[in-house]
């Protein structure tokens, strides 16, 4: 499990932001908080030194970027990928046809992705699979993912489990299953929803197509029934007893990041149609 170093992610960001204009760039870094008095502090509001080459802008920036309070950068850095991407500026010198796919490729190569102008680690959630789910979904699981990078471990599994509760929802009012909240566990409803929806029948009919035998299908439909119960269980109990991040142990945290991963799987399984 790493502990993600948002300096690597300001690595991918800089580069482009070298090639704006002066001007652009302290109102790009400006429109994200920082404090552009510094910028004047160090000479650069002097005319002759807007000409020159804005490397050493951006190192200067970079700077104090470092030395910004942990939970300052992600929200910094953020909103200056909004500011790059959002079209407002036509001093960008690159020769890139595509910025945001120019920035993706950089940051992918550090570790990083862009999901919804929110840079999170790559092992977190796979853009590809996520989107394919519906807005709802992604929110909630862009929520977690993004507050699990910040170190709210009690944020990151709320968020995780209410995407697989809107999920469920969907699948009650769907099939109508009734309630989802009346006398019903999170692993109850996540167990009823997937038997709903017929995915373990729609696996059956696929591995026969492929031609696996009998016994073995059934081995890993068995396993694969209590792998994603006992998920659902693990995320329900996360979930009840951790009110309080501030009391959360270290020794969970692998335990919240595959709570993630596997709200991811169950949200997408659940958002499947399958042939009755």
């Amino acid at each position: 499990m790493n502990n993600y170093d948002i300096n690597s992610a300001w690595n991918a960001v800089a580069p482009i932001l070298e090639k704006f204009r002066y001007y652009d760039i302290k109102n790009i870094v400006k429109l994200a908080g920082f404090n552009t008095k510094i910028i004047k502090s160090l000479g650069f509001d002097d005319w002759r030194q807007q000409n020159t080459g804005t490397d050493q802008l951006v190192s200067e920036i970079e700077e104090h970027f470092i030395n910004f309070a942990d939970e300052i950068k992600p929200r910094f850095l953020n909103m200056v990928i909004e500011e790059i991407l959002s079209g407002r500026y036509n001093s960008y010198s690159g020769s890139d046809d595509n910025l945001e796919e120019t920035l993706q490729y950089y940051l992918n190569r550090l570790g990083w992705q862009l999901i919804d102008n929110k840079v999170l680690p790559i092992e977190i959630l796979d853009l590809s699979d996520l989107n394919e789910l519906d807005t709802s979904a992604r929110e909630d699981l862009v929520k977690a993912a993004t507050k699990f990078r910040d170190g709210d471990l009690s944020g990151a599994i709320s968020s995780a489990c209410a995407a697989v509760d809107g999920a469920t929802a969907r699948v009650y009012k769907d099939k109508d299953l009734g309630d989802p909240n009346k006398s019903q566990s999170f692993q109850e409803r996540c167990n009823k929803s997937l038997k709903a929806i017929g995915i373990f029948e729609a696996i059956d009919k696929q591995l026969i197509e492929i031609q696996w035998k009998e016994p073995d299908i059934n081995q890993f439909k068995e396993n694969l029934k209590k792998s994603l119960s006992q998920a659902a269980y693990v995320m329900q109990a996360l979930r009840s007893n951790m009110s309080d991040v501030h009391g959360t142990k270290p020794v969970i945290k692998p335990l919240v990041f595959d709570s993630i991963k596997w709200s991811q799987i169950i949200v997408r399984l659940l958002s499947e149609k399958y042939d009755p």
